[in-house]
């Protein structure tokens, strides 16, 4: 595999992760709560590598052409994405040294950013339209290990990004505990919006 490819990889890669969305809405949480941002972070990239390796093993194509797989995955992470953002509408975060007191154990956050990214159908989606045309059948890797390197640059450019947000709204928000509040809930509403738009073309999809 080239550096010409990797390059071009990581530019349209690069353009997605730039793009604000339940990642976003996820590191920001994370830091307006307190010292959670690695954990959370960690927990994101672990599902985007877990959505990779799906894709390397071939499984991503078999979720595709099994309708009934897709559309529980789908309404799955969905019914997820609802329930965190009512509760980050219910409870939106405060500033965040009263935060930091009640900022939950790291391995729950951990375990939500896996769930956040993991259970994205979107995820595996982009990933099958977007790294095989990055590979090469011909070339001296075998197309799996290709895709997995792929998804390694993916992965490194994800976690600059989601820590960049995350302690960015932790410095900027931290003290102005109203703007927190009100980013706070515009993250919730932008989970809840994502959820009913992914359960709605399921359903529109099956109907």
């Amino acid at each position: 595999m080239s550096l010409s490819v990797l390059a071009a990889f990581w530019a349209v890669s690069f353009l997605f992760v730039i793009t604000p969305g339940v990642d976003w809405a996820y590191a920001i949480s994370a830091g307006l709560r307190g010292r959670v941002v690695i954990p959370a972070v960690a927990g994101m990239l672990s599902g985007h590598l877990l959505a990779t390796v799906i894709v390397a093993a071939g499984v991503g194509g078999l979720l595709v052409r099994v309708p009934f797989a897709l559309s529980a995955l789908t309404l799955m992470g969905a019914g997820y994405l609802l329930w965190l953002g009512l509760n980050m509408l219910l409870k939106p975060a405060a500033r965040v040294q009263e935060a930091e007191s009640n900022e939950g154990n790291w391995m729950a956050w951990a375990l939500k950013g896996l769930c956040v990214s993991g259970m994205n159908p979107k995820v595996v989606l982009l990933f099958l339209a977007l790294l095989p045309q990055f590979t090469n059948p011909l070339g001296n890797w075998p197309v799996s290990i290709q895709i997995l390197a792929l998804g390694m640059v993916h992965a490194l450019s994800c976690g600059v990004v989601y820590l960049t947000v995350g302690y960015g709204a932790r410095a900027v928000l931290g003290t102005r505990p109203s703007a927190a509040i009100m980013v706070s809930r515009f993250s919730g509403a932008a989970m809840i919006v994502i959820a009913v738009v992914l359960a709605a073309e399921r359903i529109i999809t099956l109907s």
